[in-house]
């Protein structure tokens, strides 16, 4: 393997796993990229943070780090990591020191959508099933989004609360794709993170699953990371 082309490393969010990556995998891996997905547990911003630096120090070379939603905060704080050269987010949440998911959220702007997040219970948040299609997965058949719905992983909320401790995007190049639906994220809070970070942004029609929805226009934007290096 050419050590000189940058590995890719995948990292879900919150209420999935990384089972939702495969059409970008599968589309990177046709073009001869060495691709992992992190199946970070979302108990702790902590814990996660480490199942990625797991996984980056399994193989050798540059990585391009690639977050969706809360995994946006995971690549963050893990893109500190010495091999990591490049970040991608992907309708992606892009905090600044002492920033978590809880804090990016508490003053959404008037008239955003609100996430059906459902009250926490034992300490763990789910989305109301009834409620997940039109709000995390509108772009997606109903039978899809229903088994997205259904198959959801409860987001522990330490996770949420997981404030980072050192912006990787401070130190290295990023790239922002913004999802123009999505109702999970606003799109104008997407693209003021964006713009703060200093990324590269592209903007595609999408839901908050884009990365499910619109696998070419996200395995695009990792490519145009991976090809910058």
């Amino acid at each position: 393997m050419d050590t000189t082309i940058p590995r890719i490393v995948l990292v879900h969010g919150g209420f999935v796993d990384g089972s939702g990556w495969q059409g970008v995998y599968d589309l990177l891996k046709r073009d001869g990229y060495t691709v992992a997905v992190v199946q970070n547990p979302t108990l702790s911003l902590e814990g996660d943070v480490a199942a990625t630096r797991q996984v980056i120090d399994a193989g050798s070379g540059p990585v391009v780090l690639v977050g969706h939603s809360y995994g946006g905060v995971v690549v963050t704080e893990a893109g500190t990591h010495d091999s990591v050269v490049a970040l991608v987010y992907i309708a992606a949440f892009a905090p600044d020191k002492g920033e978590s998911v809880n804090s990016l959220i508490a003053d959404p702007p008037p008239g955003a959508p609100v996430p059906p997040i459902l009250p926490p219970t034992g300490g763990f948040l789910l989305l109301d099933r009834e409620k997940f299609h039109a709000s995390f997965a509108a772009d997606l058949p109903a039978g899809q989004a229903a088994f997205l719905a259904d198959s959801q992983v409860p987001w522990g909320v330490d996770a949420l609360r997981g404030a980072v401790s050192e912006p990787a995007w401070r130190h290295k190049p990023s790239w922002y794709l913004v999802a123009t639906e999505d109702r999970m994220i606003p799109p104008p809070a997407q693209r003021a993170m964006a713009e703060r970070a200093g990324s590269t942004v592209t903007e595609t029609p999408g839901s908050h699953a884009v990365y499910v929805s619109a696998p070419a226009a996200v395995a695009d934007l990792i490519r145009q990371a991976a090809t910058a290096q």
